[in-house]
């Protein structure tokens, strides 16, 4: 088989981004419409094609909630089989700290809005989480994991986060 055959057929996870966003005991997170039901989450989605990590929790922050935040961590990377298409996500989780908040701002597609719930009210969804990364990075993040920034480097062009 030739080098690119064995490329072409190489499996390969969807990797996600997420950031905790947190003020006092309430955290951001977004309500949204997955496969017909609503469903909770942090912040979060797909990294673009040439986009660094870092880069892709503050943009998709941004689209998700209007809120700009500045990261200040990495809290872990986590890897699962996604409930909802059956495929493979490993997913890098930010912690972040709100800038700015644009009401005006429209929100992705499938987002219904932002709002900010403690860690009770957000385990008090169960099922409606997205995925069970929404707690498991809560709690890394209560729980004092937090790592610099600079083991996500980016060698892209351009990349504001070297």
């Amino acid at each position: 088989m030739s080098s690119s055959a064995s490329s072409d057929a190489a499996w390969r996870p969807h990797v996600t981004v997420a950031c905790v966003v947190a003020d006092g005991d309430r955290y951001l997170m977004v309500e949204e419409e997955v496969g017909g039901r609503l469903a909770y989450n942090q912040p979060a989605g797909h990294l673009d094609d040439r986009e660094s990590l870092l880069t892709a929790a503050v943009r998709e922050t941004l689209e998700e909630t209007g809120w700009t935040v500045e990261l200040q961590h990495l809290i872990g990377v986590h890897q699962w089989r996604s409930h909802e298409h059956g495929e493979g996500v490993v997913r890098f989780s930010f912690a972040a700290r709100a800038l700015a908040h644009d009401p005006q701002r429209p929100l992705d597609s499938g987002i219904r809005r932002a709002l900010w719930l403690t860690r009770a009210e957000i385990a008090a969804l169960g099922e409606r989480l997205r995925s069970p990364l929404v707690l498991k990075s809560i709690d890394a993040w209560l729980g004092g994991q937090r790592h610099p920034l600079a083991l996500v480097g980016s060698l892209l062009d351009g990349d504001p986060y070297p």
